[in-house]
């Protein structure tokens, strides 16, 4: 994205819901949001997304209230990131702000304000919808963002899992700017150096959620037999570096030097099922091994019984694990209008491992045309695998909020409509 660019993307669908986006790079917060707000106009949303670099740091404060004051909007939720993203676009290294903008006739909108605290409170599953003033009936799905540094985000989920059990949430951690231990998420006018904030999504919309971790599963599923926190000990009574040279055995002799440098574990998801494939497995690093004792160490806590695979993760392979999950997201989408999409994506892709700016973003806007969608380059990404909601790595996490009855596909083409500028 150039210095100072500028690109705004706009949809309306029949029942008279609509979405605006716009992402703005500059230098001066005043000047990008000045010229956000411009391409934005004066629509009166019902609830408007706002993220913002951290490299504004200081004057966050002073963005958020004008933002809100200026959109005139009920409702707006965001936080700052290091990297910003908007309409293709992911400005992952340069000062840059995403504004959406949501008119959504006939939805059910609740935002809240999640802390450590309220999370660490003894209360039940019933408790705990009565504090967020939000009930199962209403909920289509969550979008949630949170400070990696003063939340437990993984404690967060497993709160609103139980309270919302099969709900979709999909969201991220705000991601820091190099040398810095702090972010922000925004609610309304007020700026929080912790916890969390959530939209509750219900009424005529529904909220359908991708993840895509973009990794290849090699060798056999696994039992884990043996554990010491986040060591693996064994696996199927077997020492677990011995199982996982053995994996990497099935390799060809040329990819074995290379799949060492980008290898993963996946633990299972659901223990229930009887086949594993794509998708079934939470990714976790390994960070650690122990020749004389045959373990490694997970980003993780395993437990004796779970499932275990090991994975490949490189550029090719996310890259086509993403098409493959936005293919069937557009089967999922089919006869819906997808008014607007929150995307987070983690901080470990983007140019690091594509080596071009806006891969992500750019399958996202291309798979999707017509769909203004913003978000974030986040520090972990929140989304469900199977019936439950999980803190990913290393993954794309995108939520479209979507209408619930559908139209012909004349409606979709003559609604639609997009315009750049740069």
């Amino acid at each position: 994205m150039s210095p100072s660019g500028t690109a705004s993307q706009q949809q309306r669908s029949t029942p008279g819901a609509s979405a605006k986006s716009v992402i703005v790079s500059d230098i001066s917060w005043e000047r990008a949001l000045e010229r956000a707000l411009a391409e934005l106009g004066d629509s009166r949303p019902d609830v408007v997304f706002l993220f913002a670099s951290a490299a504004y740091g200081e004057f966050i404060p002073a963005l958020v209230q004008k933002a809100w004051e200026a959109t005139g909007s009920m409702l707006l939720l965001g936080c700052t990131s290091s990297g910003i993203i908007g309409n293709g676009l992911e400005a992952e290294r340069e000062p840059a702000l995403s504004m959406m903008a949501l008119s959504l006739p006939g939805a059910t909108l609740r935002p809240v304000r999640l802390t450590q605290s309220m999370l660490e409170d003894e209360c039940d599953p019933a408790d705990l919808r009565r504090r967020l003033g939000v009930e199962e009936d209403s909920l289509s799905g969550w979008l949630l963002m949170a400070d990696p540094f003063r939340m437990d985000a993984s404690l967060m989920l497993s709160r609103l899992n139980e309270a919302y059990p099969g709900a979709p949430m999909i969201g991220g951690l705000a991601a820091p700017s190099e040398h810095q231990r702090r972010t922000w998420v925004f609610l309304n006018g007020q700026v929080y150096g912790d916890g969390g904030i959530g939209l509750a999504v219900g009424g005529d919309y529904d909220l359908i959620s991708m993840v895509s971790q973009g990794c290849e599963p090699i060798g056999e599923t696994w039992t884990i037999t043996g554990v010491d926190d986040q060591w693996i000990e064994s696996i199927s009574n077997r020492p677990a570096l011995n199982v996982l040279a053995e994996s990497l055995a099935v390799l060809p002799e040329g990819m074995q030097e290379e799949a060492e440098r980008n290898l993963v574990a996946g633990l299972a998801a659901d223990e229930y099922r009887d086949r594993f494939g794509r998708g079934d497995f939470l990714i976790r690093n390994i960070v650690e091994f122990n020749w004389k004792r045959g373990a490694l160490a997970l980003a993780a806590r395993p437990r004796i019984g779970q499932t275990i695979q090991f994975h490949l993760r490189d550029a090719a392979t996310a890259s086509l694990d993403l098409r493959l999950m936005l293919t069937d997201l557009q089967e999922t989408l089919a006869g819906r209008t997808a008014v607007a999409g929150l995307l987070y994506a983690c901080s470990g892709r983007g140019t690091t491992m594509f080596g071009v700016p806006d891969h992500d973003a750019g399958e996202v806007a291309s798979r999707l045309m017509g769909m203004p969608h913003s978000g974030i380059v986040a520090a972990g990404e929140i989304g469900p695998v199977g019936n439950r909601t999980f803190l990913h790595g290393f993954t794309l996490s995108l939520g479209v909020i979507a209408t619930r009855t559908t139209v012909t596909p004349a409606d979709t083409d003559a609604a639609a409509g997009i315009t750049r500028i740069d």
